[in-house]
């Protein structure tokens, strides 16, 4: 038997069940550990536990899987039952009478009584919980993921726990684990007044209620429609009606998202106006700067549909970028709230205006002076470009919301880190990309490092760049490690993010951008 498989048995004694669920509660309430926690620190804290009641290692993995419960429990049960998965495994109907049928979402109980399966079910229904038996969390983190549910409490054997623990904490997925009393694929069973114990819990506090990302993301796609735009762009100049256009074409909307959601977070009452106006604001700067941004590098299409100064020429697509800009400060000086906040938000946007345009400077500049650009100058760029634009949505809507200032700092903060990781990202994928390559500042973190590393061959470097030789630079890339030092430089702007993430108090959003995280560097 593996070392792995030995750590992976659940005690057959309840009374030493329940001890270790006593003592994981004690020690969660007293070291306060915030969700989501990585295995490392579960592990540390489960060997310290088991040396601390004299039990078996062989209990480590389940002594783990204590400690994720109590971690993710105030979330769990602030969680309304409708907003709540009960996921089962297949292996617990009677496998010899059932007479459930399969389909592509696995068992459908037909309430034969030959289990216990039906009464759970039953019984989680009655409260208003979504069922599910299948194996697996791919579905669970899916359901999360599309807004159907907030919530997870799963059963399974302890090596589908384990397995489950990495997806599950990468999506920020709450979730209380039980596992099955022992391993085996049909006719098992597992602590049923512990379950049922654990379906019924429910406190009610708002303030550890979990916001479902797609849920507001859906909202915040409403606030863009033309008929909603009306109220911002009520006017029919021909430069308005180029304006409202440009707000209703598609996109991820991500930056009016992140506004909501920290101000959703913090706000202790909700003022859907001025939350429909925070969004327009974000979204109408990040529109003029795609306008601005597309003449810039003379792309051909944006949305998949072609360019405003490819269809109306350079002079209009500036003039209703500068409108956007405009547009923007006047909705914001409009917003209802009180006058330091409102300062506050002014101050915040008037500075990521700046930062932003002094970072797309630099960027145009790139293909004059890569040569002079350390890599340290390239993350700068980066920064100023990506992270302010993050920066400024979530900052915003957090100061409207009054988030405490260390709150605001940790934000601000993450963003830089989150935009510097997410342009290293984009730098990868455009290398690895099927496409044709084009042109080698696609990837210009790529060609910071090569230069960094080429230290003492720049002749080579910049003769390199001026034959646009994908072959030679291909070499090159090689030779110097730059696609792998990139992937270091990434993972560790990730980290930092994390980090930062790990510092808020504010549950709500801490959760939610782990969320984000999760699914925009997905491994």
């Amino acid at each position: 038997m593996s070392a792995t498989k030995q750590l992976q048995k659940v005690p057959r004694d309840k009374k030493l069940r329940e001890s270790l669920r006593k003592e994981t509660l004690r020690v969660v309430a007293d070291s306060k550990i915030l969700p989501p926690a990585n295995m490392e620190i579960l592990e540390n804290i489960a060997k310290q536990i088991l040396e601390h009641l004299k039990v078996s290692a062989e209990y480590l993995h389940f002594t783990m899987i204590l400690l994720g419960n109590e971690i993710w429990r105030e979330v769990v049960s602030a969680t309304p039952f409708q907003r709540r998965l009960l996921l089962l495994p297949q292996c617990l109907r009677n496998n010899l009478q059932c007479k459930g049928v399969f389909d592509e979402m696995g068992l459908l109980c037909a309430g034969c009584k030959s289990c216990q399966l039906d009464n759970i079910l039953s019984r989680a229904e009655q409260l208003g919980y979504a069922t599910l038996v299948a194996e697996g969390t791919t579905v669970a983190i899916g359901l999360v993921e599309e807004g159907s549910i907030d919530a997870v409490i799963g059963v399974s054997c302890m090596p589908v726990l384990q397995n489950s623990f990495a997806p599950v904490t990468l999506a920020a997925v709450p979730a209380i684990g039980l596992p099955l009393l022992f391993d085996g694929c049909e006719n098992t069973s597992l602590d049923y007044d512990w379950l049922f114990t654990e379906m019924e819990q429910l406190s009610g506090n708002t303030a550890f209620s979990p916001l479902s990302v797609s849920l507001l993301k859906n909202r915040v796609n409403d606030y863009f429609t033309p008929e909603r735009l009306t109220a911002f762009f009520p006017g029919n100049s021909e430069t308005e009606i180029y304006a409202r256009k440009m707000m209703a074409m598609g996109g991820q909307r991500m930056r009016p998202l992140l506004a909501v959601l920290a101000y959703q977070s913090y706000a202790t009452e909700i003022n859907e106006k001025a939350q429909v106006a925070l969004a327009m604001v974000i979204e109408c700067f990040h529109k003029a700067s795609l306008l601005h941004d597309d003449i810039q590098d003379d792309a051909e299409a944006r949305y998949e549909k072609p360019t405003l100064h490819k269809t109306d020429g350079i002079p209009v697509a500036i003039n209703v970028g500068d409108y956007l800009v405009g547009k923007g400060y006047h909705i914001l000086s409009q917003l209802q709230c009180d006058p330091a906040v409102h300062a506050r938000c002014l101050g915040v946007v008037s500075a990521s205006h700046l930062k932003l345009s002094e970072g797309q400077g630099a960027d145009i500049l790139l293909q004059k002076n890569i040569a002079n650009t350390s890599v340290n100058g390239m993350l700068r760029i980066f920064e100023q470009k990506t992270g302010e634009a993050v920066k400024v949505a979530l900052m915003t809507g957090a100061i409207a919301g009054n988030a405490p200032a260390e709150d605001i700092e940790h934000l601000s903060k993450f963003s830089e880190w989150f935009g510097i990781a997410y342009q290293i990202r984009d730098d990868l994928n455009e290398f690895r990309g099927e496409s044709e390559r084009k042109h080698p500042f696609d990837f210009p973190f790529l060609l910071a490092l090569l230069n960094q590393s080429m230290n003492g061959e720049s002749p080579k470097f910049a003769e390199m760049l001026q034959k646009n030789n994908f072959g030679i630079l291909i070499d090159y890339l090689k030779k110097y490690r730059a696609v792998e030092t990139a992937d270091r430089y990434l993972q560790q702007y990730i980290a930092k993010c994390y980090a930062e993430l790990d510092l808020l108090k504010n549950m709500k959003l801490r959760l939610s951008l782990y969320g984000i995280m999760g699914k925009v560097f997905k491994r």
